[in-house]
């Protein structure tokens, strides 16, 4: 009996020695992640990121965005909650959260960004941690140096309205090439750099994987960030994506897309429909507009929305067209190029209905920067187109002021003049914008939690 009683206990002994190492080597997989095809296949293409050549990188970043567009809200936010940290995957589904107006689960992995380089002061409570010494690149003279200027003041708006300690700044002309100016900035001790301003010399600067000192490039160019750097754009693919994110909210999947035929109009709808199909809406027709052309438009019951990418004289005359195939009394979503060439109500009572995305600035206050109105009367970069250039400039310091508190702290933004900010895990400042609409002839402010 003895005899058998040790060899009870000496079995239970081994079945707890074998539990005890299964209980250490397999690990737990959630739900979503495991058993989900869509987000286990995003999680695989994601892990292949970092080792594949540069120019398959966008390819299957796309990939990984189209599959995360698949699923639902719940299913996305689980999934992100569900990943472990370092997951390769986090970042890729917490830029998709973000870019549905839904919080992350935690903060984004930054790996090797480092804040405390030239011996920074702290962080105030608010989290504001400018650098020591800024350099900000800009085309000072050339063709670009009209757009630079109202860039310029009000980058100094916003760094003079601080009244605590400033970073000692320094302006670089970029006119003979962009990689030289920041060589300059680095050479002479600048601890943060602010631009360039033009796409090509984003990719020039950012072709250096670890560059010296980092960046907040004032434009996107097909690079992504180094790490420690960031990209600030008010780019029409940006204002694409938002408005397709407009549109879903609203409960419409069947779009019509008209779009005019500059660089921006292109950029703006083709972003709008790759966005759109990701996430499971329809393009219900895709039409190019000529002034006087004709335009077949589709019936109505096959649409439940209408994206313009068009100027403010170029839906004044495609309105009554729209009016006629019974598309007015459809939501109509434009992009903010809708008010060039708008300002006489009159006029633009054909616009009522449209809304579109704009700067805070423009429609409300906001605390640091004196209104639209005032800045106005005293500057003319702060009057008509330039405005919003003046407005992505004082943005452009706020961000150099607390760009460590929207690195670090999850779900943190800040209230810009050119919309809320934010930043992804792949270092890209992400804009959600005011909106208006036009009501009377007039544009009108749309409430925040009302669209």
């Amino acid at each position: 009996m003895a005899l058998k009683h040790l060899a009870i206990a000496l079995l239970l002994a081994i079945m707890a020695a074998v539990a005890g190492c299964a209980s250490v080597e397999v690990q737990h997989i959630a739900p979503v992640v495991a058993h989900n095809p869509v987000f286990a296949e995003a999680r695989t293409l994601a892990s292949q990121q970092a080792s594949l050549p540069a120019a398959a990188r966008a390819a299957n970043a796309a990939r990984i965005e189209t599959l995360l567009a698949q699923l639902d809200d719940a299913s996305l936010s689980r999934g992100a909650s569900d990943l472990p940290t370092g997951d390769p995957l986090y970042n890729f589904a917490g830029r998709a959260l973000l870019n549905r107006g839904l919080p992350l689960p935690r903060a984004f992995d930054r790996g090797d960004w480092q804040f405390d380089a030239a011996n920074r002061p702290p962080a105030d409570r608010d989290g504001y941690r400018p650098p020591v010494k800024v350099a900000l690149l800009l085309p000072l003279s050339g063709n670009l140096a009209a757009a630079a200027e109202p860039v310029r003041d009000g980058f100094l708006t916003g760094y003079y309205g601080e009244r605590r300690h400033r970073p000692e700044l320094r302006f670089y002309d970029t006119t003979a090439g962009a990689s030289l100016a920041y060589a300059r900035a680095v050479a002479e001790g600048n601890d943060f750099v602010v631009g360039p301003l033009s796409r090509e010399e984003v990719d020039a600067v950012f072709a250096n994987a670890a560059p010296p000192v980092p960046l907040l490039a004032l434009n996107r160019g097909s690079r992504m960030p180094p790490p420690g750097s960031a990209s600030f754009s008010l780019s029409p693919e940006d204002e694409g994506i938002t408005a397709a994110e407009y549109i879903l909210d609203s409960g419409a999947r069947r779009v019509l897309i008209i779009s005019g035929n500059d660089d921006a109009q292109r950029r703006a709808s083709g972003a709008l429909a790759e966005h759109l199909l990701q996430r499971g809406g329809q393009v219900a027709a895709r039409l190019d507009y000529r002034p006087g052309a004709t335009l077949v438009l589709p019936a109505d019951s096959n649409i439940d929305a209408v994206f313009l990418a068009l100027k403010g004289s170029q839906a004044h005359e495609l309105a009554p067209r729209l009016a006629a195939a019974g598309l007015a009394g459809k939501p109509r979503v434009a992009t903010s190029q809708i008010v060039s060439g708008t300002g006489k109500a009159s006029e633009d009572l054909l616009l009522d209905g449209i809304v579109y995305p704009t700067e805070t600035w423009g429609v409300r206050d906001v605390p640091g920067i004196p209104s639209q109105a005032s800045a106005a009367a005293r500057t003319n970069s702060a009057r008509g187109p330039a405005a919003r250039l003046f407005a992505f400039g004082y943005d452009a310091w706020l961000l150099t002021a607390y760009l460590e508190r929207l690195a670090l702290s999850p779900n943190s933004d800040i209230a810009g003049a050119t919309g809320r900010l934010s930043l992804d895990g792949f270092g890209n400042v992400l804009r959600r914008p005011s909106w208006s609409r036009f009501t009377g002839g007039v544009a009108v402010p749309v409430a925040d939690d009302a669209h």
